[in-house]
């Protein structure tokens, strides 16, 4: 019996089928920038979504460490989202979990005070988004690097609703994101 065969005969996949990424929308940031990107109407064809980011924000202060935030189908109830991180900035490790939040994403950033032209970046996966049988669950990862003062951040959360996700707001802890900072929105088809 050939190798092939084999494995088919012992119904065991020799790969992974590949994903599909389509993208759904993206937007940069204009001029005097915005206090947060909103994508609608989402197909609910897919079954899983990823946002990729490349963020700046406007705020004044010196950290390296603002986080930015995923609100979902507009739901600002609190009781609805939880979190937890991994974080570290090259001298400082350390975790945390949340309850009662007003989001559930903490991928970190760079503030407009730190080096020009440096934007911190992120991916999220948002998964079974359009299941109507479950909450929904996330798994982040993102960082910047501003001359040595960069942080990176590992989350996961959970949104507490069974509803599908046709909205997302993407927005900054503090201030607004800036002018060039760019948000894209993409369907995965596939497992």
């Amino acid at each position: 019996m050939s190798p092939i065969l084999g494995i088919w005969a012992s119904q065991i996949r020799p790969y992974s089928l590949p994903l599909s990424f389509e993208s759904i929308a993206s937007t940069t940031v204009g001029a005097g920038g915005t206090a947060g990107v909103t994508f609608s109407s989402i197909p609910s064809t897919y079954t899983h979504l990823q946002i990729r980011f490349m963020i700046k924000d406007t705020d004044t202060a010196t950290s390296t460490q603002i986080p930015v935030n995923i609100r979902m189908n507009s739901d600002t109830t609190t009781s609805n989202y939880a979190l937890h991180r991994l974080y570290g900035d090259g001298s400082t490790t350390g975790a945390n979990g949340y309850t009662n939040t007003y989001s559930f994403v903490r991928a970190w950033f760079t503030s407009m005070s730190n080096v020009s032209n440096t934007f911190g970046v992120g991916i999220v996966d948002i998964l079974d988004y359009a299941n109507t049988n479950k909450y929904k669950t996330v798994r982040a990862i993102g960082g910047t690097e501003s001359n040595s003062a960069g942080a990176v951040a590992l989350s996961s959360g959970l949104w507490m609703s069974t509803n599908a996700i046709n909205t997302l707001y993407i927005y900054s802890d503090n201030g607004n994101l800036a002018q060039y900072s760019h948000v894209a929105l993409y369907g995965i088809k596939g497992e």
